[in-house]
């Protein structure tokens, strides 16, 4: 792997190479603004235009049909701090080390902002950062920001009506005013008006901290179109237990989804009234999903194999590549593929250390019709998981998953979309899992990873955790932990 020092400053060098030339007679195009538009814990299945009764998403619904509707985009580790780590690295959380919440994301990893950055573009962050693990109320420094400049964000809050934040380089503590993606939003509209029309490109990462609970403290406006005895659950959440608590879960979680997506019509007026639609990379996406009651897990639950915790949505908008209408595609997309696809759209050179591939051909309207992509959990933690590691394989029609003792899932989602009927113990599908095994353990061994039981990777990186295998993350509660390298 080239050290990190020195890609950027090869990229550095580059682009200013690139900048110094004479000018010819027609310009190089400029490359694509990226808009990056992050929710937390919202699942692929809880929009209108995936088909959920209770969702009230007319906004993302119009982006949907206007986008690159990944399907089957699938969180490699589904929680937060993992599945960030990934996302700004491009490489999996057996390869970085970064498979808990709130883990210090080393400074020698390569990272999507200091690349884009390295390549000429402004970069800015709004939100929820969780990488710093310096504390969940802790000032996040700028050294420690992995090549974002732009700054108005906090390790983590989920108090949404008063959540904090840091400005710039100043320590000092601020509360968004009001419910705080609505206040996010505002700030993200005036950075792209600032940056609509300047010498350089941007890249604009929006982290909403919703729907992640507390679902409660969704705005009262949206509780009221949704009322508790009027949600609908699907067929693979046990009807004993549907109770008025998992109802009014259930009707904050939508709720917060509503404003969300009144934030998003926002984002996407800004870019209309900036002049800048047409050239701008839109992603709209999630972190992870949320079980909600379904196979019999609780409302607040992740972590777990199943596609409500691990399929999140994934649109992406370039009307410059592919026009204005969207399409729908099945191929599979996993978190480390993220930042290779958006550099290559981008035109901007991928770092040797990323393990994700290139999926900008579906983008394009090429690309393969299907493959097996991997996601894990390496050391479950707060009881998800059933206490169980697992890795496994998602394709366009099935997934497969391995516990450590063996096979422990198997769904044919085309059949069975609500993953009712588990094929692993299935003599009639012994084929078809042996197929998936073998792609599984081919995808494990190309990162080098032997799916060994959690504790030989707590040992590894030298983790202390808590009894119910977090990482502490309180003002007392021990010193910063990262990865070792």
């Amino acid at each position: 792997m080239m050290p990190r020092r020195d890609f950027l400053r090869t990229a550095s060098a580059a682009a200013l190479a690139l900048a110094a030339r004479p000018p010819r007679a027609a310009a190089a195009p400029r490359r694509p603004n990226i808009l990056y538009v992050l929710a937390d814990q919202w699942r692929a299945s809880a929009f209108g235009y995936t088909g959920d009764p209770n969702a009230r998403t007319p906004v993302i619904d119009a982006l949907a049909a206007r986008s690159v509707d990944f399907r089957t985009a699938v969180s490699v580790c589904p929680v937060c701090t993992p599945y960030r780590a990934a996302l700004l690295t491009g490489r999996y959380p057996t390869s970085t080390g970064m498979f808990l919440n709130d883990l210090y994301l080393p400074d020698g990893e390569v990272c999507l902002a200091e690349t884009l950055k390295a390549a000429g573009y402004a970069t800015g962050y709004i939100g929820k950062w969780h990488l710093d693990g310096h504390g969940r109320a802790a000032f996040v420094a700028p050294a420690r920001r992995q090549g974002f400049d732009y700054w108005k964000a906090a390790e983590c809050d989920h108090d949404y009506p008063k959540s904090h934040y840091y400005e710039g380089d100043s320590p000092v503590k601020r509360i968004w005013e009001g419910y705080d993606a609505y206040a996010q939003t505002d700030d993200a509209r005036r950075y792209i008006a600032a940056h609509a029309n300047g010498d350089r490109p941007f890249f604009l990462t929006v982290s909403y901290g919703t729907p992640h609970f507390p679902h409660a403290t969704a705005p009262d406006e949206f509780k009221a179109l949704l009322p508790p005895e009027s949600i609908r659950f699907p067929p693979n959440v046990p009807a004993e237990s549907i109770d008025e608590k998992l109802r009014r879960e259930a009707q904050g979680y939508y709720a917060h989804g509503m404003a969300l997506d009144r934030c998003v019509g926002r984002l996407l007026d800004a870019l209309r009234e900036s002049g800048i639609e047409r050239d701008t990379i839109l992603v709209f996406t999630s972190d992870h999903g949320e079980m909600m009651g379904s196979q019999g897990c609780p409302a607040c639950q992740k972590q777990v194999p199943w596609d409500e915790s691990i399929l999140v949505p994934f649109l992406l908008r370039y009307p410059a590549l592919h026009g204005a209408q969207g399409r729908v595609v099945r191929t599979p997309i996993v978190t480390p593929d993220i930042l290779p696809t958006l550099l290559s759209l981008a035109g901007v050179p991928v770092p040797p250390s990323v393990e994700g591939e290139d999926m900008s051909a579906l983008v394009r309207g090429g690309g393969p019709e299907d493959r097996a992509v991997l996601f894990m959990n390496v050391a479950p933690f707060d009881n998800f998981s059933k206490g169980r590691e697992y890795r496994g394989v998602r394709t366009a029609r099935h997934s497969y998953v391995r516990a450590i003792d063996g096979p422990w899932l198997l769904y044919d989602t085309m059949a069975d979309p609500h993953q009712m009927r588990n094929l692993a113990g299935d003599p009639a599908a012994a084929d078809l899992r042996k197929d998936l095994d073998a792609k599984l353990q081919a995808a494990l061994k190309r990162i080098g990873d032997e799916f060994k039981p959690k504790a030989h990777y707590l040992a590894h990186h030298g983790y202390r955790v808590r009894a119910n295998g977090a990482i502490p993350y309180g003002p007392d509660e021990g010193e910063v932990q990262s990865p070792r390298r």
